[in-house]
């Protein structure tokens, strides 16, 4: 019964009033009574016992008790006088927010005052925007949502973070306003340290410099960034802790490095990117952004930070972009890129990987390089050549071939 002790807590913590829907009833093996009494325990005294709590038993699975329950609830708000006014400004809270390939930041939002209705101006924490589309729990596009509405909305720059406040303005302006005062609030409350790293955490843990670990978590669903908190909770010994400063959904955004920058924080993106202007933010405050696929290789590199065996790290470097303009074939299997060098230049060393439409198509190497007839060791920008890519034939026309190679990065850099 752990999270009916959570949920009371909270509930009691708003002083709110708490309506117990006694849930499972249809099951053989139910058994009310000892339900009632662990409430008992816990301080919550129904009616039956002689309480001012109302207990509704009901059924999920067969709709029972459901019409009951919804009648309490309506009676507790009439006595409580709980109302909410619809002709005003909207605000509510954010229950759920996630990055969608197709129609980007996408939150959830409980409409607790006013209207919230399609075009209006919004704030989120240190977010605005404006509503462009809005849906009911049943995905059905909808002009307004009045109090008590959960809705989903898009039109957000950011995802926000469950249980940040919405809040409609009069006009854009005034919502940017706000976000600007709530990101300087946010920024002043992060007192300037010294920037690390987890190259540098173990020297300066002994150096005294740094006591604990502060991390900026970004994950591409709130399922991961959970499971991450939870491993995080459970690393460190007294005199070094991880503590988690800021967590969000999505991609890394130069508001993550600003944070981190002003804290001293280490940024972990986990299944996300970090857009072209936090990538620059980071170098210029020396930021460290670490990209992770697997959590426990996450909490590995965390762990072995705490203990100074950290292995060395490496950044990628950009080399250079070539655009497909031909496609030949040499033999039966082997299949040549014709290409221009748009910028940078390309080796015969490179990594590269093959982007189509800003999409990853392939990862690996190049395999040879060619001008005419002869193999050279790179091609500069402005030039053509023909580029084969190891265990890659998929070309199409205008596919772009970015190179790149690793970068060791040096401690504190």
């Amino acid at each position: 019964m752990p999270q009916t002790r959570e949920a009371i807590d909270h509930a009691r913590a708003a002083k709110v009033p708490i309506i117990i829907a006694l849930n499972k009833i249809d099951k053989a093996n139910a058994n009310p009574d000892r339900v009632k009494q662990q409430l008992t325990e816990i301080g919550i005294v129904i009616e039956e016992y002689g309480g001012e709590t109302v207990l509704v038993p009901v059924s999920a699975r067969r709709g029972e008790g459901i019409d009951e329950l919804l009648d309490y609830i309506l009676l507790v708000a009439e006595v409580q006088d709980i109302r909410a006014n619809p002709n005003r400004l909207a605000t509510g809270i954010i229950i759920e927010a996630r990055l969608e390939k197709n129609s980007g930041a996408t939150a959830t939002v409980l409409v607790q005052q006013g209207t919230l209705k399609m075009g209006d101006n919004i704030v989120v924490g240190s977010i605005s925007g404006k509503v462009r589309a809005m849906f009911n729990d049943r995905g059905k596009r909808i002009q307004k949502a009045p109090p008590s509405t959960p809705v989903s909305i898009l039109g957000l720059s950011e995802v926000p973070q469950a249980g940040d406040h919405l809040e409609a303005t009069e006009d854009e302006r005034t919502a940017k306003l706000m976000a600007q005062r709530e990101l300087e609030k946010r920024r002043a409350e992060a007192a300037p340290l010294g920037q690390v790293s987890l190259d540098t955490l173990y020297m300066q843990m002994q150096e005294g410099t740094v006591k604990e670990l502060d991390v900026v978590l970004k994950s591409d669903v709130q399922g991961s960034s959970e499971a991450i908190k939870g491993a995080l909770s459970k690393l460190g010994e007294e005199n070094m802790k991880v503590r988690l400063i800021h967590e969000g959904i999505g991609n890394v955004s130069e508001t993550d490095v600003h944070l981190a920058g002003a804290s001293g924080a280490v940024v972990i993106a986990f299944n996300v990117k970090a857009d072209g202007a936090a990538q620059r933010e980071a170098q210029r405050e020396h930021v460290d952004i670490r990209y992770y696929e697997v959590i426990y290789k996450l909490i590995e590199d965390i762990q072995a930070a705490l203990v100074g065996m950290l292995e060395p790290t490496y950044r990628e470097v950009i080399d250079g972009h070539a655009e497909v303009v031909q496609i030949f074939k040499a033999g039966k299997s082997t299949v040549i890129a014709g290409c221009r060098i748009t910028d940078g230049r390309l080796t015969r060393a490179s990594q590269a990987r093959v982007l189509r439409k800003t999409e990853k198509v392939y990862d690996g190497k190049v395999g040879s390089l060619r001008r005419g007839k002869d193999d050279v060791r790179e091609v500069l920008t402005g030039y053509e050549c023909g580029i084969v890519l190891e265990d890659f034939s998929e070309y199409e026309v205008g596919d772009i071939i970015e190179a790149f190679s690793q970068e060791r990065v040096a401690p504190g850099a």
